[in-house]
């Protein structure tokens, strides 16, 4: 790996520490309920589990079609040329 990687993979481990912190302090000094806290993560959780469905759908929707595009601009590539005889 390399040291940009390590950089990068680093950065990417405090920022979700960091955010499982907040998270946790969050919970702690929360001002509801611990039912109603369970509640709403649970609608959290749901709603985030909806919109990665989506996002994945739509990713695969696209590359579908950027397959396909690719598909005919090399089947248009290797397709035989007529030679116009004068």
């Amino acid at each position: 790996m390399t040291t940009n990687g390590r950089q990068a993979a680093k950065n990417a481990a405090l920022i979700a520490g960091g955010a499982a912190v907040g998270a946790g302090m969050v919970l702690l000094y929360a001002p509801q309920s611990g039912t109603e806290t369970r509640r709403q993560l649970r609608h959290y959780a749901k709603k985030t589990q909806v919109q990665a469905t989506r996002l994945g759908r739509d990713l695969k929707n696209g590359a579908e079609r950027i397959i396909e595009r690719g598909k005919t601009l090399v089947a248009k590539k290797n397709a035989p040329r007529a030679v116009e005889a004068a």
